[in-house]
C-alpha cells in the first residue's frame, strides 16, 4: 500500500515537474513493456482461438445488444463515480456531481489511452490537491478505498456465482464464511486505522456492488447478442476472476489479461472457446468507447470545473471564537 501511494504520488509530481533524461527512458519502457506483453498474451490466445471465428462474432452480432451492454457499462461508470464522491465527501471534499463525473471520466482516457504516461488517479490526487489544497496522500487513500470496494463488491458476486455453478465442488458455506470474515477484518482495520474514510463506508460498497452488477448485465446484452442460450453464471464469474487478473497494470488496459483468463477458465467450465474470447475483447472496446469521452476535456479543459463553487475549509470553532 505503501508503495503504492508513492507510486500515484509521484505520477502527480510527474505533471509539474520536468523530466529528468533516466525519468522520460523509463516511461518509454513502460509503455514498450506493456506493448510486447499485451502482444505475447494475444499471440497465445489467438494460437488456441482464431481470430476469424471472434471476427465471424463480431460481425453478426446483434448490434442493438451492443448498444444496451454499452448503455448499461456507462450507467456502471456513473455509479463509479458517485462511489468515490462517497469517499470524497468522508475527508470533507464536497465535489459537485458534475464535475466529479467529468474528472472520473478524464482519469478513464489517461488510463486507458496513456499508459505510459500520468494515470487517471495520479491525475485525480495532482488535480485535487492543486485546487482544494488537501494532502495528496488524504486523496490518495480516498481513491484506495474507491478501489478496495470495487474488490469488495466482486468478492461477494463471485459467492453468489458459486453457488450456481455445479462445476465448483465446494460448500457455499465455507467460501461465505470466508468472505464475511475477511469482510469483518477488513472494516476493522479501516475503522481502528483509517476511521475517517468509513463515514461513508458501507453506503459506498453497496455503490460497488451496483456498478459491478451493471457491467455483468453488459456482458449478459453481449451474450443475448450472439444468441446464446447456455448457462451464464460460468462465463459471469469468468470475467469477474478475469477482472481480478487486471488489477497488475502489465498490459494495455487489462487487453490480453482477460482474454487469457478466460481461455484458462474454458479448461475448468463449460464454455465455448471463441465466445470466451469474444467477450473480454469486446467489453474492452466498449470501455474504451466510453474512455474516448474524456478526451474532450483534454482538449477543453475549462469545461472541467466550469461554473463549479470554490472548496470552503471546515472552519474551526476555537478560532472563530478566538476571533
Amino acid at each position: 500500500m505503501k508503495n503504492l501511494a508513492q507510486t500515484e504520488e509521484e505520477e502527480a509530481q510527474e505533471l509539474v515537474a520536468p523530466k529528468t533524461w533516466k525519468q522520460r527512458l523509463w516511461s518509454i519502457t513502460k509503455v514498450l513493456l506493456k506493448f510486447i506483453v499485451t502482444g505475447v498474451l494475444l499471440y497465445f490466445v489467438f494460437r488456441k482461438v482464431p481470430l476469424e471465428k471472434v471476427k465471424l462474432r463480431l460481425l453478426h452480432a446483434n448490434y442493438w445488444w451492443m448498444l444496451a451492454a454499452l448503455v448499461s457499462f456507462f450507467g456502471s461508470m456513473v455509479i463509479s463515480s458517485w462511489r468515490l464522491s462517497s469517499f470524497f465527501k468522508s475527508i470533507k471534499l464536497k465535489l459537485d456531481p458534475r464535475f466529479n463525473f467529468r474528472l472520473y471520466l478524464l482519469g478513464l482516457f489517461y488510463n486507458f489511452l496513456l499508459p505510459g504516461g500520468i494515470g487517471g488517479d495520479g491525475y485525480k490526487i495532482y488535480l485535487l490537491h492543486k485546487n482544494y489544497k488537501l494532502p495528496a496522500k488524504k486523496v490518495f487513500w480516498a481513491i484506495m478505498f474507491d478501489r478496495l470496494s470495487g474488490l469488495w463488491a466482486i468478492g461477494l458476486i463471485i459467492i453468489a456465482l458459486i453457488f450456481l455453478i455445479p462445476q465448483i465442488d465446494i460448500h457455499i458455506g465455507i467460501p461465505l464464511s470466508i468472505f464475511v470474515v475477511a469482510s469483518a477484518i477488513y472494516y476493522f482495520v479501516a475503522y481502528k486505522f483509517f476511521r475517517d474514510y468509513t463515514h461513508y463506508f458501507w453506503q459506498a460498497h453497496l455503490k460497488a456492488v451496483g456498478v459491478q452488477s451493471l457491467q455483468l448485465i453488459a456482458i449478459v446484452f453481449v451474450m443475448i447478442g450472439q444468441d446464446f442460450e447456455g448457462k451464464y453464471s460460468p462465463y459471469l464469474l469468468s470475467f469477474l476472476i478475469s477482472a481480478l487478473a487486471t488489477i497488475i497494470p502489465i498490459s494495455i488496459g487489462g487487453a490480453g489479461i482477460r482474454e487469457t483468463v478466460f481461455l484458462q477458465l474454458t479448461k475448468v467450465f463449460p464454455m465455448d472457446e471463441s465466445l470466451a474470447t469474444f467477450l473480454p475483447g469486446t467489453f474492452y472496446i466498449i470501455s474504451l468507447i466510453v474512455a474516448l469521452l474524456g478526451v474532450y476535456y483534454v482538449i477543453r479543459p475549462s469545461r472541467l470545473e466550469e461554473g463549479l463553487p470554490k472548496f470552503e475549509e471546515p472552519v474551526n470553532e476555537e478560532e472563530k471564537k478566538s476571533e
